[in-house]
């Protein structure tokens, strides 16, 4: 995930002042150092790092800081202060005409993901009720027209294209047919290039002049590191962008882009792409952004992600059925479905107070159990999933043979859920609520 290096490095530098107990002005200073090492490891700004740390030690070697009763704790609030200043403050939203529709400008170099976060932002739209039509401005890469059409089919939303007209003249006729069939939101995927050219920027700014969109977003790749916030520059100051979109912030990345991009160009990152699926878009909220990398977790994200995907009709279900501890093989079936929904487990844990410094490889292993579990519970019958007591010797050697197992995995899930049955049990009885300890179906 993003920010992990430089998140253990932070943690690394705070339980060193934790452990001082009082502070001096030389333990901040040298604090600060290793955070702005830390920082440029991450591929963020050397002015950007060096502008942070000097307004952080400002702000941290005040006499009512170093004389407090808990030191460390007001560093490490004001860095998270900080943190959240130099990415934005607050969420920056896409602005909607007064009458619609309102046209959403996408632009960006090839294999940043342009074509496909127009797509992600569609369904980011169309879930708030919105009716979008995507437009085809790309004339020029090899199979652009049909890639948006493909995006556009998985995301349900309309494609408008005339194949290789002037960009211009189809953004025109786009807005028209958005007029005419009640299209709310029109996003014009609009030409990359390898490189930033005048050719490229001449053409961006010709639409930009004729169509006047709302939002130009420009789509930048997170693993690029510094040039990703070169690319921003570049552009914003050839054409004026209103936003980023930062692409690919659940890989491997330092994540120095998204600490450096508002502070080099003054223009917030409004969304950021964390998967491949076209769910996989997030409004970018800096103060939460600034939590996960000082390792405090991210629970309104995942609060939202939750209500987001979980059925709520489920979830009432599910939980009677917990009160009334009758759930069986399905329902767990359905809630590791659920979970999966959420997307990767490493990032969900990441979202969770005490469980975001769970390695990569302990969360690949359960991701690993949580397909061997799928797997086990599909090679089921109807009857043994709603009555695992069915289940003898011979059952589980044709339900390990089915799924690719073993018969100790199966053995294993079968004794799993009988302890958490048990556990419910003893939390659903009166006079004997019990806390229920977390993950009872992980693996041990």
């Amino acid at each position: 995930m993003a920010f992990e290096g430089l998140s253990d490095k932070l943690s690394a530098v705070f339980k060193k002042l934790k452990n001082r107990g009082k502070l001096s002005e030389k333990d901040v200073k040298e604090a600060m150092r290793e955070v702005r090492m830390a920082l440029l490891e991450a591929d963020v700004s050397y002015k950007v790092a060096k502008d942070f740390c000097a307004a952080v030690t400002e702000k941290a070697v005040g006499d009512e800081v170093l004389s407090s009763l808990t030191p460390a704790q007001q560093v490490i609030k004001i860095v998270n202060d900080e943190l959240t200043a130099l990415m934005g403050e607050t969420n920056a939203k896409i602005r909607l005409a007064p009458k619609p529709p309102t046209v959403v400008m996408m632009c960006g170099l090839q294999g940043s993901g342009k074509t496909t976060h127009t797509g992600k932002l569609a369904v980011h739209f169309k879930k708030e009720g919105k009716r979008p039509l995507l437009v085809a401005c790309d004339i020029y890469r090899p199979a652009a027209i049909e890639q948006l059409k493909v995006v556009g089919e998985k995301a349900g939303v309309p494609v408008f294209e005339m194949g290789k007209a002037d960009p211009v003249q189809i953004a025109k006729k786009a807005l028209r047919q958005a007029v005419d069939y009640g299209n709310d939101i029109v996003i014009l995927d609009t030409a990359g290039r390898l490189h930033i050219d005048e050719e490229l920027m001449g053409e961006l700014k010709r639409i930009k002049q004729e169509i006047g969109p709302q939002e130009i977003l420009l789509v930048i790749d997170a693993m690029t590191g510094q040039d990703a916030v070169n690319v921003a520059k570049s552009f914003d100051d050839a054409l004026g962008i209103d936003g980023v979109i930062l692409t690919k912030l659940d890989g491997d990345t330092r994540g120095g882009a998204a600490l450096s991009v508002r502070a080099v160009t003054g223009k917030p990152i409004k969304f950021v792409g964390t998967g491949e699926k076209l769910e996989d878009l997030e409004p970018f909220y800096p103060d939460r952004m600034a939590s996960r990398i000082l390792g405090m977790g991210d629970m309104l994200t995942l609060i939202d992600k939750a209500a987001a995907e979980v059925d709520l009709a489920g979830a009432e279900k599910m939980a009677k059925k917990l009160k009334e501890n009758s759930m069986d093989l399905n329902d767990l079936l359905e809630q590791l479905r659920q979970l999966k929904k959420m997307g990767p487990l490493s990032q969900v844990l990441s979202m969770i107070p005490g469980f975001n410094k769970v390695g990569s490889a302990e969360a690949e292993q359960g991701e690993q159990y949580m397909k061997t579990v799928e797997a086990i519970i599909g090679s089921m019958t109807k009857a043994e999933r709603a009555k695992p007591s069915l289940i003898n010797p011979s059952r589980k050697r044709r339900i390990a043979a089915g799924s690719g197992t073993r018969v100790e995995d199966v053995n294993k899930l079968l004794r799993q859920f009988d302890q958490m049955q048990k556990m419910m049990k003893q939390f659903s009885g009166k006079g004997k609520r019990r806390r229920m300890p977390f993950g009872p179906m992980m693996p041990r």
